[in-house]
């Protein structure tokens, strides 16, 4: 897992956004407790932000230099379809 989560240098930030409660952001949140850690630990300087908020969808962000950001809902998926949409994310070139 940990070569998932290597991201690419044009990275400069990545938002979670989901609610702490409800069960369309709970996949969301059992992604996060066990993949936030190895992603920190790859990616010491990169900040990443976790944001709950009451019935939010589940979303993340990714934000790359020169102001170029993509997001990409989570609603709906599965812990592995999570990683993988992730995995894309901070890996693909800007």
């Amino acid at each position: 897992m940990s070569g998932k989560y290597a991201f690419t240098k044009s990275l400069k930030e990545v938002r979670f956004l989901f609610c702490q409660t409800s069960d369309h952001s709970a996949a969301t949140r059992s992604f996060l407790i066990r993949a936030y850690p190895t992603m920190k630990k790859n990616n010491p300087h990169t900040p990443i932000m976790l944001r709950e908020a009451l019935d939010t969808e589940p979303t993340v962000f990714a934000r790359y230099e020169y102001g170029k950001e993509k997001r990409e809902s989570l609603s709906g998926l599965n812990d592995k379809e999570i990683e993988e949409r992730i995995t894309v994310l901070v890996k693909e070139p800007v």
